[in-house]
């Protein structure tokens, strides 16, 4: 091992490339063993740091970096995923739960490190380290449908409180730690804390959205403003003596509403989660010392046993405590006492700013690490298995459902029969044309409205450029071709070339312009690094239209497609427009339509039943003409499900979502399982990533995107 290690050069690009090489390849491979992915990272730290193969060392300056921006990245992306519209949707609920799920877990883990012979400082931050939690079992919730509980939001809501407390508490013992401690002096830390808080989260929201404003379109400079505010930051609290942590966290919080989860939210958040927060974990495991781990399971295993069983107990009376308070059952109860037991993002930050300033010794960073193995895996696991049990959010009644507005929620809803249903659908290839023409005349028609081919001739400054003449004629003949075959099927056409020097703009202002009803698109996969590191051109199109969008991947003439699928999860707004936009093309093309329901095999009949009975009656409300049918399925591979169901369907239509990360490290989805696992026709149904309120009884929610 010795001649490998001095075969290989020692500079800080060999480290770099192989952090990039475990993070692209061991993550996954701990995924298909059910495990986090973030544990792979931490096993290559231990097996390449200095008591392993000696690749990597925790100490260079290379590591030290990464690992800061990864720390410093973590945090921010933690203060970007709070959605501040659920923590306000339940504010009491969410501050009576945040507070009770913070005190119980600090003043229980501060009597154990008591009780174990640690000083005031240290158990009071030991007990800070169990306060906050990461939201790992989002997705089960968002899968379940059950993300608009009331005891569901009020956790969500609650993670604000938790993780804010939990930094400053962190940011006050590593003050006192760091110096003479006397009453005087931490009333001044405590004072330029404050005064360090609301310049971040009030002045940072200002010159955000000020600057946004002024920049435009211009997603790079607007990058790079975030990154900046974000070091920003990170170095002020270094001015003032707390950890750098607290500053990226709190810049989360102060742009989450200038970003608006838009496609610089995305580039930012991708940038952080493929590379520097795993650096971060990577980190870890290079600090942690398996003969130090040994010996805190052995010698030490009491401290570890209390610890762990410490945040359950503390966790699970926080969340009884709040029972009777708010009226909450007892699977609710279970649910917010699973949603806040895993410790990942916050409290291995944390523990990592106290050991590297000496307030916590090895054996507790040890304990911690082995606190976030338990509850990374256990939670989720208990999430999954009390959150099924939830009773579904109300469901607008069907009479309250108008299907004439439900396929347009970005447009005024309006009475005026006068204003004409259009089809949008930017034309570009040859190929795919056709079949997209086809497509929209089957929707303009049973709607009596019209299409509008749309050709983007993509120019710069000078207008008499060779080149956009040659594209200028190709449009031209692309249109052509549009208008012949719309009339081929009896719809009327309304052609539009439009200059443009960027055409997901183009497209949107367009279908702006136009007011158009949905824009029908081909389909094609992002795997280059482009479509990666900027987003492809349906991305774009998804973050700035202003109607629904229908990505199709189609095989064969729509006319021929008679067996539509739709996999149906909860009865959500979107979920209902999608089995609105299969009813569309159902009747206008004489198909056959089945909605699919794939519940876990443990989900009660009843609730069956009931899901059964609320979609029957807004099917009734929807008056299909066309055979439809209603298929559940019990089954935990749903992705599976729904593949092998597809096989007998020519067309599948789905939703487009997109779900959160989890600790800044992304989280599979469904749809993108599916997807390359079909050989039907295919269809998703995005919207745009904000629209205004429905009417009609028909609420919203936040749209979110496939990737």
């Amino acid at each position: 091992m010795n001649i490998l290690l001095n075969w290989i050069p020692q500079t800080p690009i060999v480290a770099f490339t192989i952090l990039l090489l475990v993070v692209l390849t061991l993550p996954p491979i701990f995924e298909r063993l059910r495990l986090p992915g973030l544990v792979g990272l931490l096993v290559a730290g231990v097996v390449l740091g200095p008591e392993g193969l000696g690749f990597l060392d925790a100490e260079t300056d290379t590591m030290t970096l990464l690992s800061d921006i990864g720390k410093i990245y973590l945090m921010f992306v933690a203060g970007l995923e709070i959605d501040l519209d659920d923590f306000r949707k339940q504010r009491n609920q969410s501050l009576i739960f945040g507070g009770a799920t913070f005190l119980f877990p600090l003043v229980m883990g501060a009597v154990v490190g008591r009780g174990f012979g640690m000083g005031w400082n240290a158990a009071i931050l030991t007990g800070s380290l169990l306060a906050s939690h990461t939201l790992l079992g989002f997705p089960i919730v968002n899968r379940l449908g059950v993300i608009g509980n009331k005891a569901v939001t009020a956790t969500i809501g609650a993670t604000i409180i938790t993780d804010i407390a939990a930094l400053l508490v962190l940011a006050i013992c590593i003050s006192i730690h760091a110096g003479n401690f006397s009453a005087l002096s931490l009333m001044g830390q405590l004072l330029s804390l404050a005064i360090y808080v609301l310049v971040v989260v009030v002045g940072f929201n200002w010159a955000g959205r000020q600057y946004f404003k002024r920049a435009g379109d211009d997603q790079g400079n607007k990058f790079l403003f975030i990154l900046l505010a974000v070091f920003l930051a990170s170095v002020g609290a270094q001015v003032i003596n707390i950890d750098k942590i607290v500053g990226a966290f709190l810049v989360g919080l102060a742009v989450n509403d200038v970003l608006k989860h838009g496609p610089v939210e995305e580039k930012v958040i991708f940038v952080g989660s493929t590379l520097f927060i795993p650096f971060f974990f990577v980190d870890m495991g290079l600090v942690l010392k398996l003969s130090s781990l040994k010996t805190t399971l052995t010698q030490d295993l009491g401290l570890t046993v209390a610890i762990v069983g410490t945040l359950f107990l503390s966790k699970f009376l926080a969340a009884v405590s709040v029972k009777g308070l708010h009226r909450y059952s007892w699977n609710e109860v279970l649910t917010m006492w699973s949603l806040s037991l895993p410790q990942v993002a916050a409290t291995l930050a944390a523990a990592l700013a106290g050991k590297t300033a000496g307030l916590l010794t090895d054996v507790m960073f040890n304990v911690v690490i082995l606190l976030m193995l338990v509850t990374a895996i256990v939670g989720p696991i208990l999430t999954a298995q009390f959150a099924r049990k939830l009773p579904q959010p109300n469901v607008p009644p069907a009479a309250t459902l108008n299907p004439s507005v439900v396929l347009q929620p970005g447009l005024p809803i309006v009475s005026d029969s006068a204003v004409q249903f259009k089809v949008m659908v930017p034309v570009s290839n040859p190929s795919t044309e056709r079949y997209l023409i086809e497509m929209a005349a089957l929707l303009a028609r049973h709607e009596s409205g019209m299409i509008v081919p749309l050709s983007i001739a993509k120019g710069q400054m000078h207008m008499d450029e060779p080149e956009l003449e040659k594209t200028l004629s190709r449009s031209k003949n692309l249109l052509a071709r549009a208008t012949a075959v719309s009339q081929e099927f009896q719809a009327a056409a309304q052609p539009i070339v439009r200059i443009d020097d960027d055409v997901a703009h183009g497209i949107v202002r367009a279908a702006r312009e136009q007011e158009a009803n949905v824009i029908v698109m081909g389909w094609h996969p992002t795997n280059l690094i482009k479509d990666r590191l900027f987003g492809s051109l349906i991305d774009r199109v998804f973050w700035s239209a202003h109607c629904p969008i229908a990505v199709m991947r189609l095989q064969e003439e729509p006319v021929h497609l008679n067996r539509v699928l739709v996999p149906i999860n909860n009865l959500t707004p979107q979920a209902l427009r999608m089995v609105r936009f299969a009813q569309i093309f159902a009747e206008s093309s004489q198909a056959e339509v089945t909605l699919l329901h794939v519940c876990d095999r443990k989900t009660e009949t009843s609730a069956i039943n009931t899901f059964q009975t609320q979609l029957s009656e807004i099917l009734a409300q929807f008056e299909f003409k066309t055979p439809i049918t209603i298929k559940i399925e019990r089954n935990d591979a749903v992705a599976a499900t729904i593949v092998n169901t597809a096989q007998t369907y020519n067309l599948v239509v789905m939703r487009s979502v997109r779900r959160r990360t989890a600790g800044g490290l992304q989280v599979s989805d469904v749809t993108s399982k599916v997807i390359p696992a079909l050989s039907s026709s295919l269809i998703l149904l995005g919207e745009p990533h904000y629209h205004p309120p429905f009417v009609n009884g028909v609420g919203t929610d936040k749209p979110q995107l496939v990737r």
